[in-house]
Order: C-alpha cells, then structure tokens, then sequence
C-alpha cells in the first residue's frame, strides 16, 4: 500500500491515567528504541518498542510535539497506537526540572544497578530537554 493524498491516519495516544491525544493526522514520527520511525497512511502492520524521546505528529503545517517515556507503538489500518507510561506536551515541559535531573543523575554510583538508573534517568532527562529546545527552536543538547 502507499500514501495517498485524502487518506486519514488516527493517532492514539493512552497513558496509564488518561488518553493524551486522539485525531486524525498526515504523519507521526515514532522515537523507537533503536531509532525514529515515520508513519503515513497505508502503513503495514507492525508493533514497537518505544524508547525515551519525541514523537512528532503533523497535521497540515501544524507539528505537535510530545516526549514519551518508552511503551509500545502498533500501526494497524491506519491507525497508530501509542501505550506509554507517560506523554508530555513539549509546551509543558519543565526544561530546568529536566536539566536539574540531568545533573543529578550524573552523580558517582557504585553497584551495577546504580549506574543503570543513573544511565536510564540521563536518557530520560536528555530527552526531555531536546523535545523541548525543539519545540522552542533551540537544538542544543547537553
């Protein structure tokens, strides 16, 4: 199947708390754990493991930007389904939260699972921040 102009793509997007976003779009950008991934309608079927970072979704010349907090994506009949711990609009961002998390997940840590966190926090933190510089122009990255 291909893209063709007209064709509707729906975008869901469910956190344990609430539906974040439900409507029709052009395009979605998924931020997959071993990199991004773009959907238009017509897509085939398929199912992923969503990393830290930002899903774009297009709709016209309006982008809307969103961090995910890992989860999973399906691409099913049009439809792109998003189940993520947590979604943040890049508007409501906490850009000095995140990069004060940043700074404290670079602290000295002794045992193996330590340092795990600490590598999955800075993941986290660093991706917030980009969504966010992104969102407002910006693109640097600690």
């Amino acid at each position: 199947m291909t893209a063709t102009a007209g064709t509707p793509l729906q975008c869901v997007v469910v956190t344990p708390e609430k539906a974040v976003l439900d409507q029709t779009v052009d395009f979605v950008a998924l931020p997959l754990y071993d990199g991004e991934l773009g959907v238009l309608p017509g897509r085939a079927p398929l199912i992923g493991r969503l990393g830290y970072g930002e899903l774009r979704i297009r709709h016209g010349a309006h982008t809307q930007r969103y961090y995910v907090d890992g989860g999973f994506a399906q691409v099913r009949s049009n439809v792109v389904t998003v189940l993520t711990p947590r979604a943040i609009k890049a508007e409501e961002i906490d850009q000095s939260a995140a990069e004060q998390a940043l700074q404290a997940a670079h602290t000295m840590t002794t045992t193996p699972e330590a340092q795990e966190a600490q590598l999955k926090a800075q993941e986290r933190a660093r991706g917030q921040i980009r969504v966010a510089q992104r969102a407002t122009g910006g693109d640097t990255l600690h």
